[in-house]
């Protein structure tokens, strides 16, 4: 596809968020761990909803059964239940009062076997089962109920050989015919693929299929990048045609901690991985890739093999915008569009794109054949979206998160539902424009934050090391709904990029410039310190901080920093060695006299197996504010407050001797406001700033989309005063 086309493409996809139509807002998750809470290990991967739209049902392949949860109140779903397996479930689907299960029985990937399942949805018993003489993936219906695909994938093993193909045996695709609700063994018709591709055609990796109004079967052979489209009626081969390539440009193909979409990736195979019918003559793929390519795009074809459309690098650029770029797999396949959905709600016919990498879903609008989509606004989903399910006679749209990352201290599986109505969209809260070149502002990890001294809702923002090659001061225009990182200031010393930091504050100076705080890890060689830098980033002075401090360094350090008169206060996210347990301290610099004191302040108490620290100091009259949270997300999430401590207790004492305690008040209990998004709480509540007018903006930390889901908050709390 030539640049021309790819750069409008990318420009229709950056329209306004404020929606005269209405929109998708998320009003409830449900955290599957509560259907298999035994497991150590659970999830929610494909997802399908009952004909009422009552009820989802969800695979669960490391929990090895399938999951119901009751959304007749979506915005309180419950748990329903669970049927445990005896296999893998790799796909689900609903008919009548039937679900459908395909499940994966393989001893090897030499002797791939596999069932499909008939459960009754009352009783969540298995009533039957028909051998699939392989490994299964995905299962689609018929709109009429009566007629199943299976792609029988017959999965490579990644680890022999250079994990390449061919690697037999072969796969295929199963139809099975229903009476009743009923399959038989007689009703079962092998569809084979061999010899079809130009890449590896003696091997069909099937990954994907679905089903249209004239049971036509529209089937994915990822590795083979091909697309094959059957007669679900007879299981004669119709058409099969290549996926092709994409020429991809403005991309950021490195994996270096610095986020610039300047680089090209010509010639990139789709190897498109879920495949759904828009309509009768056309479908929509994901362009995932999985051996050899991954264009990052999405495309529509006829069935008769035309391209009618190709997102380009549209999905980074957005995901680049919103803060969820996921720049570890810059030097992969970059947000990774794995799951598509499409569905008619009211005239409008919407395709929903699932960003595994990203955890987002882009939503467009179909504009019929050979017109491009529109692009309505981007969701924000759980880690790791693989699954969704329309429900357009609710209004209703839900997607399965696989990622269970509680044994890692994270947040589990995630089931999210979100419904379409007038108004104006929740996410995102904070996104970027583009540079001078065109290109995305990049920005993840916001660590720190402080307001202009006059200009009401103008903040500046600093990122942590996730982005430790391009440390940066994003302004912010937080008048704006959603507020907007303008311009994006790179720090520097001696004219090139600064390294070795990682700034988690920053106040002004007084004077145009600003004073930054980087936590260290001295056995990383990264300094604790604070440096001061002029309005174009150029570093000034760099301040260590003093022996007697780093005396009783641990990791935990710098966490923000504010000036009160000629002094630079900072404060320690947790206990050093010297102190007491459940007291940090507040350091001071004065930047006149070039001494050192320090206080003591008093956290809370932790909840059971957490944490609790500083996140941000910041000045307002006569009171330094603070964030003072636990380490936890979700339902653990127990302290995300606001407290305020009296300027006129910071009398620092000399560092190492008896410090004084300061005495602390708190202001806003910030778990209301982050439980309002409707999604599971977040842990990293990290900025404050305070603006000219006395409004308090807080953010939040996204880890730079690494084991998180990617969301930023960024909200005002009103006046404080």
């Amino acid at each position: 596809m030539r640049k021309s086309i790819l750069l409008a493409l990318t420009a229709g996809l950056l329209v306004s968020t404020a929606n005269a139509a209405p929109v998708f807002n998320r009003i409830a998750s449900f955290a599957v761990a509560q259907n298999h809470s035994e497991a150590e290990e659970t999830s929610s991967e494909i997802i399908a909803a009952t004909d009422d739209g009552m009820m989802v049902v969800y695979s669960d392949s490391p929990g090895g059964g399938i999951g119901y949860v009751d959304i007749t109140d979506p915005a309180a779903p419950k748990p329903a239940g669970y049927t445990v397996l005896d296999g893998e479930p790799t796909s689900v689907t609903v008919i009548g009062d039937k679900v459908y299960a395909a499940i994966n029985t393989s001893e090897g990937y030499t002797n791939p076997s596999g069932q499909l399942l008939v459960i009754d949805l009352a009783s969540k018993e298995i009533e039957s089962a028909i051998d699939l003489g392989g490994q299964p993936d995905s299962i689609a219906r018929n709109v009429a109920g009566t007629l199943l695909a299976i792609a029988i994938e017959n999965e490579r093993d990644e680890d022999a050989g250079d994990g390449g193909l061919p690697q037999m045996p072969s796969g295929y695709v199963v139809l099975v015919s229903l009476a009743d609700g009923a399959p038989t063994a007689d009703s079962v018709t092998r569809v084979d693929l061999d010899g079809l591709a130009e890449i590896a055609g003696d091997d069909a990796e099937v990954e994907y299929v679905t089903i249209n109004g004239l049971d036509e079967v529209a089937v994915t052979l990822q590795e083979n990048n091909e697309i094959v489209v059957i007669n679900g009626t007879t299981g004669e081969v119709i058409n099969h045609f290549s996926a092709g390539t994409v020429d991809l440009e403005g991309i950021d193909t490195q994996d270096n901690g610095e986020i610039a979409f300047t680089d090209s990736q010509p010639g990139r195979l789709r190897e498109p991985d879920a495949i759904k019918w828009i309509d009768d003559n056309r479908f929509a793929v994901a362009n995932e890739g999985d051996w050899n390519g991954g264009s990052r795009s999405f495309s529509i074809f006829n069935k008769d093999g035309t391209l009618e459309f190709d997102s380009g690098n549209a999905l980074d650029v957005d995901a680049a915008r919103l803060g969820h770029y996921p720049d570890k797999r810059s030097d992969a396949k970059g947000v990774e569009p794995e799951g598509l959905e499409a569905a008619t709600y009211g005239d409008d016919t919407l395709i929903f794109v699932s960003e595994e990498r990203a955890s987002l879903v882009a939503v467009y609008k179909d504009n019929g054949p050979g017109a491009a989509p529109e692009h309505l606004q981007t969701l924000p989903s759980g880690i790791a979206p693989e699954g969704s399910v329309a429900i357009p006679s609710r209004n209703l749209f839900v997607t399965a998160n696989e990622a269970d990352l509680r044994s890692e201290g994270g947040v589990g599986s995630h089931v999210m539902i979100y419904e379409r109505a007038e108004g104006d969209a929740v996410f995102p809260q904070i996104i970027s424009d583009l540079d001078a070149d065109g290109h995305p502002i990049g920005w993840a990890a916001l660590s720190g934050a402080v307001a202009h001294a006059e200009v009401p809702g103008k903040l500046y923002a600093v990122s942590d090391s996730f982005l430790g090659a391009a440390p940066a001061i994003y302004t912010i225009d937080a008048t704006a709904t959603p507020a907007r990182i303008t311009a994006k200031t790179i720090i520097t010393r001696d004219g090139a990029t600064a390294q070795k930091l990682d700034l988690e504050g920053i106040t002004l100076d007084g004077e145009g410039g600003f004073w930054l705080a980087s936590e260290g890890r001295t056995d990383r060689l990264t300094p604790h310190a604070l440096f001061h830098v002029d309005a174009d980033g150029e570093i000034q002075q760099e301040v260590a901080f003093p022996e007697a401090l780093l005396a009783s360094e641990l990791r935990f350090g710098s966490e923000g920093i504010t000036m009160v008169g000629d002094t630079l206060w900072v404060a320690i996210q947790r206990e050093w060695k010297d102190d007491p347990k459940g007291q940090v301290k507040l350091v001071g610099y004065n930047t006149a006299d070039k001494s050192w004191s320090a206080v003591r302040y008093p956290l809370d108490e932790k909840p059971e197996g957490a944490w609790v620290g500083l996140s941000e100091i910041t000045a307002h009259g006569d009171h330094v504010y603070l964030i003072e949270r636990d380490n936890q997300l979700g339902g653990k999430a127990v302290v995300k407050k606001i407290y305020r401590v009296p300027v006129a207790d910071l009398t620092g004492a000399e560092i190492g001797g008896d410090l004084p305690v300061v005495s602390k008040e708190e202001v806003r209990d910030l778990l209301p406001d982050l439980q309002a998004y409707n999604g599971y709480v977040l842990d990293k509540v990290e900025s404050l700033a305070i603006d000219a007018d006395g409004t308090g903006y807080v953010i939040t930390d996204n880890d730079g989309v690494d084991d998180s889901s990617g969301e930023t908050h960024l909200f005002s709390i009103g006046t404080l005063d």
